[in-house]
């Protein structure tokens, strides 16, 4: 027991040595981006984009996997995500914004790997739990976030550098954890030369997209990460038009990504006290609606208790959103070509979000309108995030041919 136990823990720890690498490429730009822009002088379109690219191609992976006929083991993609985190923050460091925004893509790139390997992995390793676990990762995404946003620029005062230099330091926990991954891919491809594992069959990535609750679950991602999307590009801005100075503002940021971790954590304590994830659904959308109200609208003495809330409900939110991945999926393949439709779709949608938001308000003048729609798209996340949250499963039992296979792979409840 103590050896599995001792397993387990390994486990966990090599899923968070990748997992707060999933974020500080793009978190840390943030309280760098005025810097950057300057020294490259960039517009301000120019500046958004270098932040928004990478979030486009979150997903863009799990558009690619689909169509692969047998998809990398989770330890190779993971080894490679890592390398390629790696090349994409050293090439951002090169003289030139043609580099620096070619590097912001790789990043991105390699980052969607990581995004979709992972929830297979998760489904892999941990059948029996799955909240617990995607809560720990989520957990340290939100944690890597923070923390680098945090001190990427007392980082750059305390050694009198540039913004390269805490960019730069991102490159050593991406190579370390690259390195740490190392052993499990080969003990994984000798594995697969001793008994190569079948190719899963082309039509299980086809059932899996036409599925219903496929697509539930991909609409509840993309509409909590579109979310999620306008606190990170928007929050502090808001603030600061109802007239907090700039650095509180940022702080008010900071909060609710620390929020966002306590809101992970919480999940897997209401799935074992609740029948299904249809009530996890519900406190989402109540939360993330409260908060969003109450930092646009209650008294601006009283932001940082709902930004508190805003936070809370969104980490609930993008932990359940992963958490349905591994268990609506029947299976590791499954949950490969789930996570892939579910984050590669998902976090397009998402991508509109920041930029829908500052067109609303450039028409407007204001934030009324603006929020007002962001109140109607959480209110809109109940419809797909009730139905992700049934007990079904997409997919069955993966044999050599789709004989084996349900014709129709949308709704049938776990044995």
């Amino acid at each position: 027991m103590t050896a599995r136990r001792a397993g387990v823990a390994g486990s966990l720890l090599m899923i968070v040595l990748v997992a707060v690498n999933l974020r500080p490429a793009v978190a840390a730009v943030g309280p760098l981006l005025t810097e950057i822009s300057d020294a490259f002088d960039l517009s301000g379109t120019a500046a958004g984009a270098l932040t928004t690219l990478p979030l486009a191609f979150f997903g863009s992976y799990g558009l690619v996997a689909a169509f692969l006929p047998r998809a990398p083991r989770g330890e190779t993609l993971l080894v490679g995500a890592m390398a390629l985190l790696v090349a994409g923050l050293a090439l951002r460091l090169l003289d030139g914004p043609v580099t620096l925004f070619a590097g912001s893509l790789v990043a991105g790139i390699a980052i969607s790997i990581g995004n979709i390997a992972m929830p297979s992995i998760i489904k892999r390793d941990h059948p029996a739990r799955i909240t617990t676990v995607t809560a720990v990762y989520t957990v340290a995404v939100t944690g890597g976030a923070a923390l680098s946003s945090g001190v990427a620029v007392p980082v750059e005062h305390l050694f009198g550098a540039t913004w390269r230099l805490p960019l730069g330091l991102l490159t050593i926990p991406a190579a370390l954890a690259g390195l740490l991954w190392v052993p499990r891919a080969r003990r994984a491809a000798h594995a697969a030369r001793s008994a190569p594992p079948p190719a899963v069959p082309r039509g299980v990535a086809a059932l899996v997209w036409r599925s219903g609750p496929a697509w539930h679950v991909t609409v509840f991602m993309g509409l909590q990460s579109l979310l999620a999307y306008v606190v990170l590009g928007w929050l502090p801005t808001i603030c600061q038009a109802r007239g907090m100075a700039e650095a509180p503002a940022g702080y008010v940021l900071s909060l609710t990504a620390a929020m966002q971790a306590a809101g992970a954590l919480a999940v897997p304590v209401i799935a074992r006290r609740t029948r299904d994830q249809r009530p996890l659904v519900i406190a989402t959308v109540a939360l993330t609606m409260a908060g969003f109200a109450g930092v646009t609208w209650a008294p601006i003495g009283t932001v940082w208790a709902w930004a508190a809330v805003l936070g809370f409900g969104q980490g609930l939110g993008f932990a359940g959103a992963l958490s349905f991945i591994g268990l609506r999926a029947h299976d590791a393949h499954v949950a490969a070509q789930l996570s892939g439709m579910a984050q590669g779709i998902g976090y397009v949608i998402a991508a509109l979000g920041p930029l829908a938001l500052g067109a609303l308000h450039d028409a407007t003048g204001g934030w009324n309108v603006p929020m007002t729609g962001v109140l109607l798209v959480c209110a809109a996340m109940l419809i797909p995030g009730t139905a992700a949250g049934r007990l079904r499963t997409v997919g069955a039992p993966a044999t050599p041919s789709l004989k084996g296979i349900n014709s129709e792979i949308s709704g049938h409840t776990p044995h």
